[in-house]
């Protein structure tokens, strides 16, 4: 069962003279990671280091510190709380010290997994992207639908109608498609984006 965290949390603290701060975040693909990314740059730091993990998809990056002692001890953190969807930045101040790759690997590894200690894990629900069509005098019962499920979504009007973009919840897959083929007569589908 993958989990996430519920919100972003922030964890500091001073290893021999170097201040370290954790702050982690939910992201859900790429964009937001780089979005994430340049909010956070901070040019007062000596490194930022990070890792994320969406899926099956890594990334990490040791920012000039010597290699396999800041990203990957900062992905363990993230792997070892079984967490997906999330991105842990690590700053570091250098206070005159040398901490050796032991010391990083303990500093960047314990300092992103306090940060994680503190974030609230909630399960992750795995949502499918979908889209449907359907005509301006049908749209009212379509939308009554996504509201009754607490869905998001966004509609865009055509020429023809509607056509709606949501992400969905895998058991909300089913139902909207049949309400979908009931309201339209067969006449449109739901895609599913995989």
């Amino acid at each position: 069962m993958p989990f996430t965290i519920a919100n972003t949390v922030t964890f500091e603290e001073e290893i021999k003279k170097s201040r370290f701060q954790a702050i982690a975040t939910v992201v859900e693909n790429e964009q937001q990671v780089k979005d994430f990314l340049i909010e956070t740059k901070d040019p007062s730091t000596t490194h930022q280091c990070w890792a994320w993990k969406i899926g099956h998809h890594v990334r990490f990056n040791d920012d000039g510190e010597p290699s396999g002692t800041a990203g990957r001890p900062i992905l363990a953190s993230i792997e070892g709380n079984d967490l997906t969807n999330v991105i842990v930045l690590v700053n570091r101040w250098y206070g005159g010290i040398k901490l050796g790759t032991g010391g990083l690997v303990r500093a960047y590894g314990g300092c992103a997994g306090q940060c994680l200690l503190l974030a609230e894990k909630i399960e992750l629900i795995e949502k499918k992207q979908i889209q449907l069509s359907c005509l301006f005098n049908e749209w009212a019962i379509i939308q009554y639908e996504l509201m009754q499920q607490h869905i998001e979504y966004q509609e865009s009007y055509t020429e023809n109608g509607v056509f709606i973009e949501a992400r969905l919840q895998l058991h909300q897959i089913e139902p909207l498609r049949q309400k979908l083929q009931d309201v339209t007569r067969g006449r449109e589908h739901l895609h599913v984006e995989d």
